[in-house]
């Protein structure tokens, strides 16, 4: 399912249904030996999926630590992301080289608690929001629109080293599965100041994506 959201240049595993016991690497289970069983449980399963992304690319394997902001590091010479909701997890990886990052994001095909869409999103967004839903009955525009979000932070931070919150980035969702997204003015932006993604609405869960394309010389 990510795949079909994902460019050519990358490539991802993904696995549905409970978590089950996963295996960890010595360093990965260190990292969360204090952390409680229901963190652990998600925190394999999003390394197994990750571990299996990996093996798909010419590239060194080995653990995948938490950073500080709990990003997954990888390892050199790769750039990746890893995502988890009840009953799904994946990750997407992709060469440095022709990638500088990646992000990637799931959510449960519903729409957002009461008074969190005022969080996350600025009084244009919301109004493209509403025409939306008068043109496209069904689907819960507000997770498409936090989950859209969620894929730039995750491709942003490991790439320039900010931490925007949701509200500080503006994204427009478009019907045909897109969604363009503009950053902040005085940010230590990505090769270009506007990302553009993609959505998708299947079994019951929302998937977004979005890179940031490698620099060419």
């Amino acid at each position: 399912m990510i795949d079909d959201i994902l460019p050519a240049v990358a490539v991802a595993a993904e696995s549905f249904g409970p978590p089950g016991e996963q295996e960890l690497l010595p360093a990965e289970a260190a990292a969360v030996a204090t952390a409680d069983p229901v963190r652990r449980s998600e925190f394999a399963a999003g390394r197994a999926v990750a571990h299996a992304a990996l093996a798909r690319l010419p590239a060194p394997t080995g653990p995948v630590l938490p950073g500080r902001a709990g990003e997954p590091r990888w390892p050199d010479g790769v750039v990746g992301s890893i995502t988890h909701c009840a009953g799904y997890r994946a990750s997407a990886v992709a060469l440095a080289r022709d990638v500088a990052a990646i992000g990637i994001d799931a959510e449960p095909c519903m729409g957002l608690a009461d008074g969190l869409l005022l969080a996350v999103a600025g009084d244009a967004e919301r109004a493209w929001l509403a025409e939306l839903s008068t043109a496209g009955q069904g689907t819960p525009w507000d997770r498409v629109l936090f989950s859209a979000k969620e894929s730039v932070y995750k491709a942003w931070y490991p790439h320039t080293g900010e931490r925007p919150g949701p509200a500080d980035l503006t994204v427009r969702i478009g019907q045909a599965g897109t969604f363009t997204a503009t950053l902040p003015r005085g940010c230590a932006a990505p090769p270009v100041a506007r990302l553009t993604g993609r959505w998708l609405v299947r079994r019951g869960l929302i998937v977004t994506a979005v890179t940031i394309r490698a620099a060419t010389t």
